[in-house]
């Protein structure tokens, strides 16, 4: 397939390469070569490339720089995917969009499964769930991929900060009551390089298997790592940010399963692989 690759130098972008080069064809861009607020833009690149299908793996995903940044966070997470399927829909090419457990207001006791209402409490999240609202509106040819607390080799993420603060701090102090899956590039590229092999088109979460707190998170990142660092636990109101988290966005990958794909590892088996490779 011809596969046009929206934010490619970014951290799933340079996963989605690794695994997708040797079977496809790949066109790669950057907010340079394409950038998705311009509607013209994204029309005239999808039009002449005449892609088989694009994912966007662009997006403005720094959450606190969203609440000062409105008109970005907007822009690039929601009439960004608009004019994306706008482009998609005139050239009759599918779309892979990723998206965010920040849809959800965090206020449940169970795994989210797709169908679950939204209810997006900060501008990032908002401004996601208007990118899907697009393509719902849009498309009837798209994937639209939930996935949450990412890290991987390309970019700046939990576990790479935990590790470099461990070198000169002996105490850190971590987040205990926000509750999630961690989330490795590598392993959802690999999966939506499933995905896109079929047509069973629709939205879907996501992420590794499991669940834990920052702080269960951070406490397994050093036990690898075997690094001696004290963690202390925090509240998320403790620990002030600007931008509300949700406190519990564990997503079940409920449409995932049902459709016969085998689940992601568990985040443990993960993390020890990514920990391995920056250490």
């Amino acid at each position: 397939m011809k596969i046009l690759i929206t934010g490619s130098n970014g951290m799933l972008g340079h996963d989605l390469e690794k695994v997708l080069k040797n079977k496809h064809e790949l066109i790669l861009t950057t907010s340079k070569t394409l950038d998705i607020t311009d509607e013209d833009v994204a029309l005239d690149v999808i039009c002449n490339e005449k892609p088989d299908i694009v994912i966007n793996a662009a997006a403005y995903t720094d959450v606190d720089g969203c609440e000062d940044n409105q008109d970005i966070a907007y822009a690039v997470n929601g009439q960004g995917v608009k004019n994306l399927a706008v482009a998609c829909k005139k050239v009759d090419c599918p779309l892979v969009h990723v998206s965010s457990d920040y849809v959800f207001n965090g206020e449940n006791t169970m795994p989210w499964i797709e169908t679950d209402e939204k209810g997006p409490i900060s501008v990032y999240g908002k401004s996601k769930l208007e990118g899907e609202q697009a393509i719902l509106e849009i498309m009837d040819k798209f994937f639209i991929v939930r996935t949450a607390w990412l890290y991987g080799i390309n970019g700046k993420n939990f576990p790479r900060t935990m590790l470099e603060l461990a070198k000169s701090h002996s105490e850190i102090t971590v987040v205990y009551d926000e509750v999630g899956t961690p989330t490795y590039t590598l392993d959802l590229a690999n999966a939506i390089s499933e995905l896109i092999e079929t047509d069973l088109y629709g939205i879907y979460h996501i992420t590794n298997s499991g669940s834990c707190s920052w702080c269960e998170f951070a406490r397994y990142i050093f036990e690898i790592a075997e690094v001696d660092v004290n963690v202390i636990p925090v509240t998320a109101s403790e620990f002030a940010r600007p931008a509300p988290r949700p406190s519990y966005s564990v997503l079940n990958n409920k449409n995932w399963t049902d459709n016969g794909f085998k689940p992601l590892r568990d985040y443990k088996d993960a993390i020890i692989e990514y920990v391995e490779l920056i250490k």
